[in-house]
């Protein structure tokens, strides 16, 4: 017995039954990152000034991966476009385009911005210390600007041990300059310093530390935020390359051989699934990495 309405579409819809089902996939997807993003909102809503981190995800990386990804919903179009002309070896090369540029971005992703998370590091110092460490917090000219106080000092962390080991008193870090220098005018629009100011190490005092963390999602509720939509999405991606791949290999051929139009209807519901991703991302730049 045949499946139907797997090419021809339903009279009552006008959508063969593939095309229903990844709408309302999608619409549930919407609920779940809605979801996500609103929890965001109201996180940010509610987070202290002082204690919610401006400037510290790489932008130019980011605005990278936007392009590869909206570029990747182009070709994915494109390979669509070629299956309803019959052009199949046009096909193969922009779905292949469209993996390449799919797993591009998760190399980035989770090669490269991830990694560098982990390796920079927070200290968040107590309110009855800052004064100590003015110099590189730089409240009293924020203060001029109406701006809120920083309570936490970037950088990275040379004496790693000092994380684990009850006998160090201090931390020694390599500073960013987003707290090296806060008479340049840029001190108050803080941006992602990819490398450390190494010749300004100091030392900060344990006990004059309220909490110190990597930039992983423990760090504070905006890393626990990232990681999880960002990670999520991440997983997305993976689930549609494996979905492209798939259709790329010589599956896809054998489908095409035996039914063109079968084909076509597959990757264009792919498709559909795709651009939602990368809608999910035109969201996740601004909020995260602009905001």
């Amino acid at each position: 017995m045949e499946i139907p309405y797997i090419v021809t579409a339903r009279q009552d819809t006008g959508l063969w039954n593939a095309k229903i089902a990844i709408w309302l996939f999608i619409a549930s997807e919407v609920m779940l990152f809605g979801g996500l993003f609103s929890a965001y909102v109201f996180l940010r809503i509610g987070a202290d000034p002082s204690h919610w981190p401006h400037g510290l995800l790489n932008v130019p990386v980011g605005t990278l991966n936007t392009a590869i990804l909206i570029t990747s919903s182009i070709t994915a179009v494109l390979a669509w476009a070629s299956l309803k002309m019959r052009e199949f070896s046009k096909y193969k090369f922009y779905m292949g385009l469209t993996i390449l540029c799919g797993a591009t971005f998760l190399t980035i992703k989770l090669a490269y911005e991830y990694p560098q998370k982990f390796q920079h590091f927070g200290v968040f110092i107590k309110q009855e210390s800052l004064i100590k460490y003015e110099p590189y917090l730089g409240n009293a000219y924020l203060a001029t600007k109406g701006l809120p106080q920083r309570v936490e000092i970037t950088g990275h962390l040379h004496n790693k041990s000092a994380l684990t080991d009850p006998d160090a008193k201090e931390y020694e870090i390599a500073l960013d300059a987003l707290n090296a220098d806060p008479t340049n005018p840029e001190f108050d629009r803080p941006r992602f310093i990819q490398k450390p100011v190494t010749e300004k190490i100091i030392s900060i005092e344990k006990e004059d530390v309220e909490y110190a963390s990597v930039f992983a999602p423990r760090h504070s509720s905006f890393f626990a935020i990232y990681f999880t939509i960002t990670g999520l999405h991440a997983l997305h991606v993976i689930g549609g390359l494996i979905v492209f791949i798939y259709f790329w290999l010589p599956c896809g051929a054998n489908l095409y051989k035996k039914d063109p139009e079968h084909l076509s209807n597959r990757v264009e519901v792919s498709c559909l699934y795709w651009h939602f991703v990368d809608l999910v991302w035109i969201f996740v730049f601004p909020v995260f990495y602009l905001l």
